[in-house]
């Protein structure tokens, strides 16, 4: 697999042959990436596969046409009719005033920030499926466990480069590990006959820091056991809980409804937010690319911008819109550092290691004055309207019965509209980094529950 700076130098080299076809503009992302990975199921070997590839992308801009194409064909004759093709697309597209690279004044220039992102540890097939199957085993030893989806292991290797024809040029390289389990507990001899699925899973730029086998197996067994005999959950306006791994996708509805296409398109919930109080007072959420490790980690955006942390939400007031620079030029403001490129079309906007900052009262004084609740450990289904921000959501999880987690539930719904969600949320202390998206455990008032 080729180094960052050999992925960089392809990226430069095919912005000046789209320059040197006719293109008043051009930017190039290179991209390749090598992994593997291997499955087992109730101790046996599933599946291994071993994976590489590289992909080109070229977008031109012939005054305000332009044109996005891809190849994962790198040969010289490949490119240069990717080169053409590309030209000839810009000069038949419509023209849209707000496209264009990123302001040349505000790219990033010098050193970019070390965010020790790749380790040189690669793990051979063997190891993985070692790791997999101690993963598989110590989720099947937890008492309730009947069966097995089985447990993986997986790495991979990344480098991805952006270069512009007004003089940026960056690269860098990544690293991921990951392992996962999921199992299956209850059945004939559970009582009631039902079953339960539930999984654990991690993912680490560096293989040190990643969970044992051990753990990841055994927090697996146990999550699917204590949901075993899940029953109907009451109806009526109550608190919600939301567990870590749920709470998370509460910030992707908010980024959703901040990214510069809901506001330019005015497809919004949060349209006239800006500046306004949407959390909290004293909740705040920071999207932070510098991360050292991170999983979303990244030295510059996908426009070349340069990027730093950024508080999104302060003290809950809203602070930013989440721009790119068509839609920054769009609103008449300035790009974000948020721009988000694939290998074709144009850049979109992405937040990188956003968080909720932890709050400051334990889990167990989050739910000790609940009189009747719900605590919430999955999510169902897609009941999410991005522009009235109505929510409603399939659930499973676990009664609160005064001030303690009881039995569990499934096949129940939870609703409410997401500002009022939002200005009704407590955070605890519990924030833990483990994803590309992390929150502490929420309780959020008054929601309405509907029993299955």
């Amino acid at each position: 697999m080729l180094t960052p700076d050999q992925a960089q130098d392809r990226a430069a080299d095919i912005v000046r042959r789209a320059r040197a076809a006719g293109a008043d503009a051009a930017d190039a992302v290179f991209a390749a990436n090598a992994s593997s990975e291997v499955s087992v199921r109730l101790g046996a070997l599933e599946d291994v596969g071993r994976s590489e590839g590289s992909d080109l992308g070229l977008r031109v801009f012939v005054g305000q046409r332009s044109a996005s194409v891809s190849t994962s064909d790198l040969s010289a004759d490949a490119v240069a009719t990717l080169v053409d093709r590309a030209v000839a697309m810009a000069h038949e597209a419509p023209e849209d005033r707000w496209a264009g690279l990123a302001p040349e004044g505000r790219l990033l220039r010098g050193t970019a920030p070390l965010l020790d992102l790749a380790d040189r540890d690669e793990p051979e097939p063997p190891a993985l499926r070692d790791a997999a199957a101690r993963a598989e085993e110590a989720a099947r030893a937890v008492a309730g466990v009947t069966n097995s989806e089985g447990a993986g292991a997986a790495w991979a290797r990344s480098v991805w480069a952006l270069a512009t024809s007004h003089g940026f040029a960056g690269a860098y390289e990544a690293t991921s590990h990951t392992l996962s389990a999921s199992v299956i507990a209850g059945g004939a001899g559970s009582g009631d006959g039902s079953m339960q699925r539930d999984y654990a899973f991690h993912a680490t730029r560096h293989r040190a820091h990643l969970d044992s086998p051990e753990l990841i197996g055994q927090t697996a067994g146990e999550r699917a056991a204590a949901r075993v005999g899940a029953g109907r959950a009451p109806s009526g306006t109550m608190p919600v809980v939301f567990d870590p791994r749920v709470g998370a996708s509460l910030l992707g509805h908010l980024s959703g409804a901040i990214s510069g296409s809901a506001v330019t398109r005015r497809t919004s919930f949060l349209l006239d937010s800006l500046g306004q109080a949407i959390l909290p007072p004293g909740v705040t959420v920071i999207d932070d690319p510098h991360r050292p490790h991170g999983l979303r980690s990244r030295p510059f955006d996908g426009e070349g911008l340069p990027v730093s942390p950024v508080s999104i939400v302060s003290g809950g007031m809203l602070e930013t819109w989440l721009l790119d620079s068509a839609s920054a030029r769009q609103l008449g403001l300035e790009p974000t550092g948020h721009a988000a490129r694939g290998i074709a079309g144009a850049p979109g906007v992405s937040t990188t290691n956003l968080y909720m900052e932890a709050g400051h009262v334990p889990v167990e004084t989050l739910i000790d004055d609940i009189a009747e609740g719900i605590y919430v450990v999955e999510l169902i289904g897609q009941g999410v309207n991005p522009v009235t921000g109505d929510y409603s959501r399939g659930a499973a999880g676990f009664l609160i019965e005064r001030g303690a987690i009881t039995r569990p539930l499934a096949e129940f719904t939870i609703a409410g509209n997401l500002k009022d969600m939002f200005r009704a949320l407590t955070p605890a202390n519990d924030l833990v980094f483990r994803h590309g998206v992390n929150v502490p455990t929420l309780r959020i008032e008054g929601m309405t529950v509907a029993g299955g």
